[in-house]
């Protein structure tokens, strides 16, 4: 597989605390749009983007693993419908 999972055509609005997050580059993960190790059971080099939130904040992750800003949305779902 060279190509990611679509995992969903919107992103996951959510607001976020202040840590570190892994956001899943294949979308093969149960936890979408969170990492879960399942990039290691599909080809290809699908390694997570880790990405640190300072202060809370409302963002919008991308689920269908087309973004030209990972791990943001950007919209690009739009041109996948």
């Amino acid at each position: 597989m060279t190509e990611p999972k679509i995992a969903a055509t919107s992103p996951a609005v959510v607001t976020l605390e202040p840590g570190t997050y892994w956001w899943c580059r294949c979308g093969h993960s149960q936890n979408q749009p969170y990492c879960d190790s399942s990039h290691k059971t599909v080809e290809g080099d699908f390694s997570p983007v880790e990405f640190t939130i300072e202060q809370e904040t409302r963002v919008r992750l991308c689920r269908c693993k087309h973004t030209a800003d990972q791990p943001w949305c950007d919209d690009a779902h739009k041109a996948l419908r």
